[in-house]
């Protein structure tokens, strides 16, 4: 097939132990999914779940052992990390129930949603949509993906991330206020999850501004750390 200009190339995910990639179709974020964190927030308690999307190509790739480069985005004086694990989806469907989210789940991955807090707020304050403040280029930063078998208790696992070498996000992954089978579950009841769909599951609390030449290190146990410079 011929196009009248350049198509767009695949993004794709680098997967530990394979030559093979994993290619990205949609990037569903999960809001306020850790009680500490909707505390600092503003809220609190067990609000229903709800989602926004970043485009694929938001994701910043970065091969295990090596650190990506962000570039400080435009508009913004306010660019927050939020540290979040990743469920890949490897069997797509509709109205999955969350006892069975597990069997679409290909592989686990560390993320990063980074955020131009001060633009998210303005539309705040005016009742209009987030896109401004989650989505722009490279606002989605994503290490290799691990396969789901080989990435053991991922549910029960220590997140964290550090900048410049001192801890600013540090928790566990159970303390999410939705858990990944309940997030698809809700996902798939809205929109239909298809192969190559990415889930960031939510940031704990102690989410901060960085700034150029800042380094974040982020971890999931049993993950490959997730390394970024903002430039």
């Amino acid at each position: 097939m011929s196009y009248v200009i350049p198509a767009v190339p695949v993004v794709s995910v680098p997967v530990v132990g394979r030559a093979e990639t994993f290619p990205v179709r949609r990037i569903y974020c999960v809001g306020r999914n850790y009680v500490e964190h909707a505390k600092e927030m503003g809220f609190t308690g067990r609000e229903a779940p709800f989602f926004f999307i970043k485009p694929a190509d938001n994701a910043l790739v970065v091969p295990q052992g090596q650190t990506g480069e962000m570039a400080y985005p435009p508009l913004t004086k306010d660019l927050h990390h939020e540290i979040e694990l990743v469920a890949c989806i490897g069997t797509g469907g509709r109205n999955i129930k969350a006892a069975d989210a597990k069997k679409h789940i290909w592989g686990y991955a560390v993320g990063l949603d980074m955020t131009r807090r001060d633009l998210q707020g303005e539309q705040k304050k005016l009742g209009r949509p987030w896109e401004i403040g989650k989505a722009f280029e490279q606002a989605a930063p994503i290490g290799p993906i691990v396969p789901a078998a080989q990435a053991g208790d991922v549910e029960n696992a220590d997140i964290w991330v550090q900048v410049n070498g001192k801890d600013r996000q540090r928790s566990n992954v159970s303390k999410l206020i939705w858990n990944i089978g309940e997030i698809i579950e809700h996902i798939s009841a809205a929109w239909e999850l298809a192969p190559g769909d990415l889930i960031y599951t939510g940031t704990p609390e102690g989410v901060a501004a960085v700034g150029k030449g800042d380094t974040l290190v982020g971890g999931v146990t049993g993950l490959p750390e997730l390394r970024v410079r903002v430039v």
